[in-house]
């Protein structure tokens, strides 16, 4: 099956609302195993999208539609879409309520009542998120067309929970895929020693790049789901018996959702205290459910005084290597752990640039450290290649400590020798 997708309106084509239902919709699709060949965005003008619409269901077996399915009179994404597929619509009546319900009122206004007429004959996508619904439905010339909300907090629910379903349902064969998440070895170096196994046409096997990291997704095809999952495992587990401790997860999408799954199931808490990050990785940490059972605090101490007032570092330290160093590192990171009282603490000091740089010390190098109260180990990441940009070096630090979390927590070694500049040191 060949799909495109066609976002709607004119808030996209000028950059005032990024389009991330494409990325979220590509994903989806690339997970049934649902080749998307075109994508484009149309404003919110009914000749150009009519144009846009009758060539896409000439040419693709699913043409899938984002946004215009509001109230406003701009939002004429189902009355074009229909009129191009030869379909009239209907007052679909369980949706009129659904909205009524939504604003409390039997008698909703005739903007917001237009979201429930739906074209004839359509499978109804209900909104759990919003007023306006979505739908699935057959154009003329076999074309299967569903129309989808425009915001990512009303889309995404109902991709997944409803119109992936309606796709499933369609496929000949159900499709299973896994993500193989790497950190620590990028996605040239990866692909390359996975070249051999990337031939393979069931189960296939492609690399992708994330900020930092990339990951493999395994795919295969079978009658059942559990005769697909079986083809999967022998090429998952080559692939972890090749980069080894490099693999972090298979299907735990985020480092940080990773470490505090491991926290939980250990019955360890974690604390920070970050310079150049700013607060990132204290971030990152909270933006998982359920964090709050295992993340106790999180300081940032951009100023010497901060460092040494919050976190106890010795004056002398920071007079005698500076604030960027892998003992200002280790000794943010153990006094962390004194006033949290946590299992483990980070600490992380470093140039994120653009500024800041000196040739003994450029932009990029930073030192991050993590301490159990008993043993601290310090990692250094210097600055490799082309300049990269100060949100980059942040982020990648904060993966780093992430790592070396995962990696304590799952006894493997915290610093690998081998691969990093990095050292360890017992307090006392």
């Amino acid at each position: 099956m060949n799909a495109e997708i066609i976002s709607v309106g004119t808030e996209l084509l000028l950059g005032a609302v990024v389009n991330s239902d494409t990325a979220i919709v590509a994903k989806a699709l690339s997970g049934l195993g649902i080749d998307l060949l075109h994508t484009c965005v149309v404003g919110d003008n009914p000749q150009r999208l009519k144009e846009a619409v009758e060539t896409a269901i000439g040419r693709s077996n699913l043409l899938i539609m984002t946004g215009g399915l509001g109230p406003t009179a701009d939002d004429l994404t189902k009355e074009t879409t229909a009129a191009a597929a030869g379909k009239r619509l209907f007052l679909h009546q369980p949706s009129l309520e659904r909205i009524q319900n939504y604003f409390n009122e039997k008698h909703v206004s005739e903007n917001q009542a237009k979201q429930a007429w739906l074209p004839e004959g359509c499978a109804v996508l209900q909104n759990d998120n919003g007023t306006a619904p979505g739908c699935a439905f057959q154009a003329e010339n076999g074309c299967t067309i569903i129309m989808l909300p425009g915001p990512p907090s009303e889309l995404a629910p109902m991709l997944h929970n409803y119109a992936v379903p309606y796709l499933a349902k369609a496929q000949e064969c159900t499709i299973v895929s896994h993500n193989v998440h790497i950190y620590g070895r990028g996605e040239a170096p990866v692909a390359q020693m996975m070249d051999d196994l990337m031939d393979g046409r069931n189960p296939t096997l492609a690399p992708y790049a994330n900020e930092g990291e990339c990951y493999l997704r395994v795919t295969a095809k079978a009658e059942t789901t559990e005769e697909a999952d079986r083809l999967c495992r022998p090429l998952i587990d080559e692939i972890k018996r090749r980069l080894g401790n490099f693999v972090y997860s298979v299907d735990v999408e985020s480092l940080e959702e990773l470490v505090v799954m491991l926290l939980r199931e250990q019955g360890k808490t974690l604390a920070t205290a970050e310079s150049c990050t700013g607060g990132l990785l204290s971030k990152r940490i909270t933006d998982v459910s359920g964090s709050s059972a295992v993340f106790h605090m999180g300081v940032v101490t951009y100023a010497n005084e901060a460092k040494e007032r919050l976190l106890g570092v010795p004056p002398e330290v920071l007079e005698t290597h500076g604030a960027v160093s892998p003992e200002t590192a280790r000794a943010m990171a153990e006094g962390i752990v004194q006033a949290s009282g946590s299992s483990l603490g980070v600490g992380i000091t470093g140039i994120a640039g653009p500024e800041g740089g000196t040739p003994e010390k450029p932009v990029g190098l930073i030192y991050i450290a993590l301490s159990d109260g008993e043993e601290t180990w310090v990692m250094k990441r210097a600055p490799i290649g082309r300049t990269k940009s100060r949100a980059w070096h942040r982020h990648c630090a904060a993966s780093q400590a992430l790592d070396m979390v995962r990696r304590y927590l799952t006894g493997l070694p915290v610093v690998e020798e081998h691969e990093y500049e990095g050292d360890k040191t017992r307090r006392g």
